[in-house]
């Protein structure tokens, strides 16, 4: 996916993703894609670039005054996909790909993908490819993302259940500063009141989800100034309990790649044959495993070992679940 491309999607689901309209300024720390230091008149016209764009794809923006400021979110009941015309290889094409994300127990739209295949002429359980190395957790609610993304609007703390990495169960208030979506999951970045400290919580892990009624015209906090939730949008696999150091190489020819797929995180060491060493701190080997698989080939693990064995083990799964 392009980064375009990319900003684009986070920009539709940010936007669909709350009840309250959201105004540019806030847009442009929150949504992914849209760089940090990236001066207003030059995100505006990148802004209203994606503005059209979503428009040309069906989606309708409503627009309200705000404080005297423009402020944007998606009008759902008017929001209709374009007509499209698809040919066999085109549908085969689009079948395979929902399947596969479908059959993810980590893709927190799967039924809704399950009913477009059913729509583009294919069973929902038809040709289905399990695209997981490891079991995992049962996937992201949507409404929870929804809820959440109305609490960092309106700055009213949150609270809920959580079971970390390490499977440990807790109860958390936060306050939530942003909300993201990488990789198929939803992220929110918070000030957690007992530990007085910002943290970044997966919305697939929470459970009792709640936030704060009282004094709903008034705020429960103010964000930080200088917060940017770009700043805590780490890779999946760097979310967790225990930190490992890794190493992992990128072949000569996927070597263009490492930009784009480490996202700013670890350490890049050009090698003499044109190849590239990642250095890089993950605290969940399966989904460091599972992302090498995802995004191979041409990356190779090298240390630990341990990631080696993950992955060569979840491969094998692979393998046998779906070999003749």
């Amino acid at each position: 996916m392009s980064d375009a491309t990319e900003r684009l999607v986070n920009l539709a689901l940010f936007l669909a993703s709350t009840r309250t309209p959201i105004s540019a300024e806030t847009i442009h720390a929150e949504v992914f894609g849209y760089p940090e230091d990236q001066d207003e008149d030059t995100f505006l016209r990148m802004f209203e670039r994606d503005k059209k764009q979503l428009r040309a794809c069906g989606l309708a923006l409503e627009v309200t005054d705000t404080e005297g400021a423009p402020a944007y979110r998606l009008d759902a009941e008017a929001t209709y996909a374009h007509d499209l015309e698809l040919d066999e290889s085109e549908r085969a094409a689009l079948r395979a790909v929902a399947a596969a994300l479908a059959s993810d127990p980590g893709f927190p739209f799967g039924a809704d993908l399950a009913i477009a295949i059913a729509k583009l002429g294919g069973r929902p359980g038809e040709s289905t490819i399990a695209s997981s190395l490891t079991d995992e957790m049962p996937d992201t609610q949507g409404a929870i993302a929804a809820l959440l993304a109305e609490a960092v609007a309106a700055r009213k703390r949150a609270s809920f259940g959580y079971t970390n990495a390490a499977g440990e169960p807790r109860s958390h208030e936060v306050e939530p500063y942003g909300i993201f979506f990488r990789d198929g999951r939803w992220y929110v970045v918070g000030r957690d009141t007992e530990r007085d400290d910002v943290r970044v919580y997966a919305v697939r892990r929470m459970r009792d989800v709640s936030v704060n009624t009282k004094q709903p015209k008034s705020t429960d906090f103010e964000v930080p100034a200088g917060f940017s939730v770009a700043e805590y949008m780490l890779l999946p696999f760097q979310y967790g309990v225990v930190p490992v150091d890794c190493e992992l190489r990128f072949s000569a020819e996927d070597a263009w790649r490492t930009p784009r797929l480490t996202g700013g995180q670890g350490t890049l060491e050009p090698q003499e044959d044109s190849s590239v060493l990642w250095r890089v701190t993950a605290r969940d080997l399966p989904r460091l495993a599972r992302w090498i698989a995802l995004n191979g080939p041409g990356i190779m693990p090298v240390s630990p070992p341990e990631l080696r064995a993950t992955l060569t083990e979840g491969l094998w799964k692979v393998v046998a679940r779906h070999g003749a």
